[in-house]
């Protein structure tokens, strides 16, 4: 098998070569949607865990895990990151360790503009051990022992990587508020090839708005986009949530969303609150080129979300003595 075939069948097993992942619920994933979602919360400390399973009726399933941790501290916001995907017949893995420093500014009392900073690491490998190549098969069966002539330069890269990020957020009223970003990855373009020669990792553009509007003290409406440009990748995706308070005195609520990913796939949220923990799962419907092998299966996927708060103590109610009236 020549080198060209072995580039291609690389390329087969891992889209993701070309373009960074995407996820489903992306709403539940701040960091990686934007740094300058680092410390954009009320309380004091985030984490954030996703996992999504691709592709499970067409090859080896993708499998990507995605950790967070966020929290504020005066008056910057910071986050750590990891992020590992494992696609294909050959391993092939992404791992990725960013940190992310935001500082906000205030616009005014109902606007606020938040900038961030993300530098991390990007590490790749690949089991070139896990493929077959026709030089293995001696005339009469296919022996996985016999030695081959190809010779992978490397096997393992690591690189550095540089990204921004900015958000918008402006409070309209007491019922309806809007936030929209922009953020750009992979500035340092990393080297992606592992032969020797040079192949780029393009620059991601993201792009993303969300309009929440209390339409009943129990119902909250979260219609949001998001758009991703990267080389010759672009991708859009629309929907909103709607998410249903159950029990106030429990903190417990319930949402249900659905989700349109153009050229690609319908994709249906649910998610489940209690005080400060979050829990969300989601299935995507494909229904691309790609139909007469994935039959419509597409990919399913976890959020979870904690956060905590500071103990803060009852205020202390002092009785004026009445000699002092």
């Amino acid at each position: 098998m020549n080198r060209l075939r072995i580039i291609i069948l690389i390329l087969l097993a891992s889209p993701v070569f070309g373009q960074d992942i995407h996820w489903t619920q992306f709403n539940n994933n701040p960091i990686f949607q934007n740094p300058a979602g680092a410390g954009n919360f009320q309380e004091d400390l985030r984490l954030t865990a996703n996992y999504r399973t691709q592709w499970r009726s067409v090859s080896i399933p993708f499998q990507t895990t995605a950790l967070a941790a966020d929290l504020k501290y005066k008056g910057h916001g910071f986050a750590l990151n990891y992020f590992h995907d494992q696609v294909g017949d050959g391993k092939f893995q992404t791992n990725e360790l960013q940190l992310s420093w935001c500082k906000p500014f205030e616009i005014n009392k109902l606007q606020e503009l938040r900038a961030a900073v993300q530098l991390g690491f990007n590490q790749r490998q690949l089991n070139s051990n896990a493929f077959y190549f026709d030089e293995q098969f001696n005339g009469y069966i296919f022996d996985p022992n016999t030695p081959i002539s190809e010779n992978f330069q490397t096997a393992s890269m690591l690189k550095p990587m540089l990204g921004f990020g900015l958000i918008y957020k402006h409070l309209i009223n007491t019922k309806s508020s809007i936030q929209s970003g922009v953020s750009c990855y992979n500035l340092t373009r990393p080297n992606q090839s592992f032969f020797a020669d040079n192949t780029q990792r393009d620059v991601r553009l993201n792009f993303f708005g969300q309009y929440r509007y209390q339409y009943t003290p129990n119902l909250t409406l979260e219609p949001s986009f998001q758009l991703n440009f990267q080389g010759p990748y672009k991708e859009f995706t629309l929907g909103a949530i709607g998410t249903y308070l159950w029990s106030s005195s429990e903190h417990i609520s319930l949402s249900s969303g659905i989700w349109w990913r153009a050229k690609d796939a319908i994709c249906l949220q649910f998610g489940y609150a209690r005080g400060p923990m979050y829990c969300g799962i989601s299935y995507d419907f494909n229904y691309s080129s790609l139909v007469p092998a994935s039959r419509g299966r597409g990919a399913f996927e976890l959020s979870l979300r904690y956060v905590f708060s500071k103990f803060q103590p009852a205020p202390i109610q002092y009785r004026i003595c009445p000699d002092f009236i």
